[in-house]
């Protein structure tokens, strides 16, 4: 048995880790301050013992004498209207949270892995994103907190490897869809289909040809755990699924699949928001023996109606 610290452990791909790793056999504690994080994501897990959930905010040192293993460092609003909510504080959990992370990881000799993302590629000049693409990212533009800050907390991470020879990993997240989301939490699929089981009209901004790839979440924590555990390989790696769709073509999807008789509106592109998003998982293939499995549309089903018992 581990001891495991999943930082925003009770937000939706935490949420979700957490699980997976707790059945596996470990003792988890699981760290979030509830800003996009919700209780109830964990709450089938509060009663055991082997499970401990502490509201706690990274930008502020934690200490634990319980011997930790492992770090999941997955503490960071990641939609848009909540990292620019309060964007200093986005930077703050990304340069002081993280350091404060990387500084308890040292202290109890633990393997520490950063949720990355994709956004540190920007809107990219490349495509597919390999990891040895540098970005294309604004550095003073509005998305900036939370690009920049997913930037520099990697380089935070290969420093602590460099300088004390800690053990890191890092992966490259894209775009994740699955049950767990918060129906406000403004991400593609859960606006979409908020909004198409609502029958109210589907929001597309930009003319809805710009492509984004979806991963289910349960391919994506698989991912998570194998890089975790990978001897020998830090990253940084792309995890997400290959399969590219537009906007549009997201949205067409969604309300044939709710039925719905929501119409599509167009709004203005927001400033930097990415053209295109795919990523190449090939080195995912190589070092992990890992690729998504979940079709979007089996996904799909599963998080629509997991948002028709949140909406009822």
């Amino acid at each position: 048995m581990k001891t495991i610290l999943v930082t925003g452990g009770a937000g939706f791909i935490g949420s979700h880790l957490c699980k997976k790793l707790f059945e596996q056999g470990n003792k988890i504690i699981c760290l979030d301050n509830f800003f996009t994080g919700s209780k109830k994501n964990v709450e089938l897990m509060l009663a055991d013992k082997n499970f401990k959930l502490v509201e706690h905010d990274i930008i502020e040192p934690f200490f634990t004498e319980e011997k930790i293993d492992q770090i999941y460092n997955l503490a960071c609003p990641a939609s848009p209207v909540h990292y620019q909510y309060d964007a200093i504080r986005t930077v703050k959990a990304n340069t002081i949270g993280v350091i404060n992370m990387l500084g308890l990881a040292k202290s109890h000799g633990a393997r520490i892995l950063q949720a990355s993302t994709s956004e540190v590629y920007g809107d990219p000049a490349e495509h597919p994103q390999k990891e040895s693409y540098w970005g294309n990212v604004n550095t003073i533009g509005p998305r900036a907190c939370y690009d920049e800050g997913k930037r520099v907390a990697e380089t935070l991470f290969f420093d602590y490897h460099r300088k004390h020879g800690l053990e890191i990993r890092v992966a490259r997240i894209f775009n994740t869809y699955g049950e767990n989301m918060a129906e406000n939490d403004g991400r593609v699929v859960s606006n979409f289909i908020t909004q198409a089981l609502l029958n109210n009209d589907i929001t597309i901004y930009g003319n809805g040809s710009q492509t984004r790839s979806f991963c289910y979440v349960s391919d994506l924590v698989n991912g998570l755990i194998k890089l975790m555990d990978k001897q020998g390989f830090i990253g940084p790696i792309n995890l997400g699924n290959p399969v590219e769709s537009t906007i549009k073509e997201i949205a067409e999807k969604i309300i044939i699949q709710t039925g719905s008789k929501s119409k599509l509106v167009y709004r203005p592109l927001p400033q930097d928001d990415p053209k295109q998003r795919r990523p190449d998982i090939t080195l995912a293939k190589e070092k992990l023996n890992w690729q998504p499995e979940i079709k979007f549309e089996d996904g799909l089903k599963k998080t629509i109606d997991y948002f028709k018992k949140i909406i009822a």
